[in-house]
Parts: structure tokens; C-alpha cells; sequence
């Protein structure tokens, strides 16, 4: 019974992925969701501030925010970007048995969805839905760059991290799905220089302009009025994230450094299960039909990795960083899949014993965590 399996798993190791988000979204719902509730009830009511247009959407509809509402819209834009994953995978390798081992590596690994799921309620997921739809469009005009542009300064406005998280990410699909598929000239690279620079000044006056204006103590009693339990006072406790600068931050991260480095060998284990996967991006980066193609896609993996080791030193919650920088890696597999190859390359094989081995292995891992490995 054994032999059978492990020569052909794939089919049962997507079972058992779903079978296991379902154990993460069951333990995820009974966990209290301090950061994610709270930036429920950060609104625009005392001007521009960072971390609060997700707030100010919600204020739009609903006075009083309920906690469930943190897994309902947090499980709802899980769902969105599972769909978008699942057509972009389509549209790109298309779901076959010689396709489905890198769709199990890709979507079953805990450095995704599975780990999406344990950060319900988090802003990461939205930088990797709107770049999945980046890779869905289309990317003939001006107004690709815009709609980058655009999804951009919505996720700075969420997150001012997103601006190192997802924005290079969004970036290089720009690159490599405009500029590279249809050329370069002066109106498109004027108006790509004149987006950058907007989103970035958007991303500096989120960080050193975005502090809340009033007394800490009065921006707990707002908060208060904005929650449908306001005796929950526990759900509040991260309020402080709102007057905390940029230097007090990199203080705690380095403070923690000792402890949390400890998790390095661990994110390089479950980086190396992933093998099968990144030998063939590899082969897929070297069957480019343009040299300068291929330079471009390895200066811009090694700027996207820059920019998470930027994060790394900033901000401590390491196995989020990790997480997302590997889906960072899967996206822009997709993106490099639609440049112009000079040959076929040779898919993940699926009776591979080692590739199985390592499947299996990525399968029953739940999730990578969000500070600390698991």
C-alpha cells in the first residue's frame, strides 16, 4: 500500500492539504485576533494616519465593528486569492497529472495558503491578491501601470510595509510583463518613473507623517465606540502601534535578534524541502530566449530579497517576512513562465521518490507561523 502512494501522491497530497487548512481555520477562529480586530476600528476620523484604510472601508458600512467580522473578511479574501491562485495556475501550467506536483509545492506549501490561513485577518495577503490579479490582466497600455500604480498605493495605505513586502514584487510583474513583453519608450517609462516616485513620497508620509495626533488614551476611548463589545478591552492592547516611530521599532527588533535568529535553520530546512520547485525555476530562468531577460529576472529576485532583508531588520515578525518572501518567488515564477523561452522546460516529475518524500513532507507542515517558526 505504501509503494503505490508514494509514487503517486499528488492527488492525495491536495486532500490532505485541504484537510489540513481546515485544521488551521478551526484552531485560527478560537485564537483572540488582536492585530487584525483592532485595525478594524482604525479609521481616517482624526485625519491621515498609517495603518487605517481597511478601517476607514469598514467605517463605511458598519458604526460598530464585531469581532467575527475579523474571520469573515479575512476568510473572504482567503477564498478571493485561493480562486485567483487557482485560475492564474491554470492560465499558466494549466491542471494536469504532469502539472499537478508543482501546483502541491506551490499552493501546498506552509510558506502559502496554508500559512495565509494561520494569519487570518493580517494585511500581507491582500499585497499577493492584487499582484495575482497583476498577473491576470492585461498588460498592453499605460493603464496596466496604473492599475499597478493604483493597487500600489492601496496597499501602502494598508500597510506602509507593503511598500518592502509586495510593492517590489508588483514591480518586477510590471517590468516583466510590460516593459519586457512590449517595449520600451519615453511615455511609458516617464509615466512608470512618475508612479514609483508617488508611491514611494505615499510611503514616507504613511511612516513619518501617519502618527496618530491625539493622546493615546483618547484614541482608545474612539476605538472604544467602535467596538460592538466594548468591554473587550483586551483586543486593544497593540494600540500603541500608532505612536510607535520607526526607531523604537527597529529597537525591539534588534532586542528580540538574539532569539528569534534561532529560527533561521528551521526557515532554511523548509526553504530547502521546496528543492524540486526552485531547480525549476532555475531551469525556467535559464530556457529565456533573451539574455537580457534572464539578467533583469536575477537582478530583480535579488532586489526583492533585498527588500525583505530590509524588513528582517526593521520589524520582527520573521516568519511572516519568510512566508511572504516565498510567495513573492512563486509569483514571479508565473511571471517569468510568460516570457519567451528558448525551450521547453521539463516539469517537477511526479514519480520522483525524493520530490514525493519532499511533497509530503511541505503537506503535513500546517503553517510557518508568525514571529517564530510554528
Amino acid at each position: 500500500m505504501t509503494v503505490p502512494i508514494l509514487q503517486n501522491p499528488w492527488r492525495l497530497l491536495l486532500a490532505i492539504n485541504a484537510a489540513v487548512i481546515i485544521g488551521v481555520f478551526v484552531h485560527k477562529i478560537q485564537l483572540p485576533p488582536y492585530v487584525p480586530y483592532i485595525h478594524l476600528l482604525v479609521d481616517y476620523h482624526f485625519g491621515f494616519i498609517k495603518r487605517a484604510l481597511i478601517g476607514a472601508v469598514v467605517a463605511l458600512f458598519t458604526d460598530k465593528v464585531p469581532v467575527w467580522l475579523v474571520f469573515a473578511l479575512g476568510g473572504a479574501t482567503w477564498l478571493v486569492t485561493l480562486g485567483l491562485y487557482a485560475r492564474l495556475f491554470q492560465r499558466t501550467f494549466g491542471f494536469t497529472a504532469k502539472t499537478l506536483p508543482l501546483f502541491a509545492f506551490m499552493a501546498g506549501s506552509p510558506f502559502f495558503l496554508k500559512n495565509f490561513m494561520h494569519t487570518l485577518g493580517h494585511f500581507d495577503i491582500y499585497g499577493c491578491a492584487l499582484a495575482i490579479i497583476l498577473l491576470l490582466i492585461p498588460a498592453r497600455s499605460l493603464l496596466f501601470i496604473a492599475t499597478a500604480a493604483l493597487f500600489s498605493i492601496v496597499l501602502v495605505l494598508i500597510h506602509h510595509i507593503h511598500l518592502l513586502m509586495y510593492v517590489p514584487t508588483i514591480i518586477t510583474i510590471v517590468v516583466i510583463r510590460h516593459y519586457l513583453a512590449y517595449g520600451v519608450n519615453r511615455s511609458n517609462v516617464a509615466f512608470g518613473i512618475l508612479a514609483l516616485l508617488f508611491v514611494s513620497a505615499l510611503f514616507f508620509a504613511a511612516q513619518f507623517l501617519g502618527t496618530m495626533p491625539i493622546p493615546e488614551a483618547d484614541f482608545v476611548a474612539y476605538l472604544k465606540t467602535r467596538m460592538a463589545d466594548p468591554s473587550r478591552t483586551d483586543l486593544l492592547q497593540f494600540a500603541y502601534i500608532w505612536y510607535q516611530p520607526l526607531a523604537k521599532e527597529v529597537l525591539d527588533t534588534w532586542g528580540r535578534l538574539p532569539h528569534n535568529i534561532l529560527g533561521v535553520p528551521v526557515f532554511a530546512l523548509l526553504i530547502w524541502l521546496h528543492t524540486p520547485l526552485w531547480r525549476y525555476f532555475a531551469k525556467l530562468i535559464g530556457a529565456l530566449a533573451s539574455e537580457t531577460h534572464r539578467r533583469l529576472v536575477i537582478a530583480a529576485l535579488v532586489g526583492i530579497s533585498l527588500a525583505y532583508l530590509v524588513m528582517f531588520a526593521m520589524v520582527f515578525d520573521y516568519s511572516r517576512w519568510i512566508s511572504n518572501w516565498a510567495v513573492c518567488m512563486f509569483l514571479i515564477l508565473h511571471a517569468v513562465k510568460m516570457l519567451p523561452a528558448a525551450r521547453e522546460t521539463t516539469p517537477i516529475p511526479a514519480e520522483d521518490r525524493r520530490t514525493n518524500i519532499f511533497g509530503l513532507i511541505i503537506t503535513l507542515i500546517p503553517r510557518v507561523g508568525i514571529i517564530r517558526p510554528f
